[in-house]
């Protein structure tokens, strides 16, 4: 084997090592209880369940190959669920959200997970990132 063709394939397996080593070995992250993510916490609005709820599938709908795939309202609030597909491998991200009253405001947690890899690479914590940005854009006034 040549020398540089050596060189070339240790330099692939360095990246790809340091690539693996760069995100938590983790396939589920949940806004405030998963801890190698301390920035992605509940997000708290001060309008009703339902208006945040309307902006939660409105969110969901604007996203790039994001889908509601069903919802449900009850006593206890709104819950969401949604997918999320990956280009070029085919692989979905399941994400559940809950809209729940809190007194005077309403909460969203956000629950992302790979339920066919082990590891997720960082996937759903930028799928919770990317919907919350969303959401508070959806929950802005409308410019007059």
């Amino acid at each position: 084997m040549k020398r540089s063709t050596l060189v070339l394939l240790i330099l692939i397996a360095a990246a790809a090592a340091a690539l693996c080593l760069a995100w938590p070995r983790i396939h589920e992250v949940e806004t405030g209880r998963t801890p190698e993510y301390p920035d992605l916490k509940p997000r708290s609005y001060a309008a009703g369940g339902d208006r945040v709820a309307a902006a939660v599938k409105a969110a969901i709908g604007s996203l790039p190959r994001w889908r509601v795939v069903g919802a449900a309202s009850g006593a206890k609030g709104t819950d969401v669920q949604a997918e999320h597909a990956i280009p070029l491998v085919g692989l979905k991200e399941d994400i559940t959200v809950q809209v729940r009253r809190q007194g005077s405001r309403t909460e969203i947690r956000v629950l992302s997970r790979s339920p066919s890899l082990p590891w997720d690479f960082g996937q759903n914590a930028r799928n919770i990132r990317q919907l919350l940005d969303e959401v508070d854009r959806q929950m802005e006034p409308p410019a007059r």
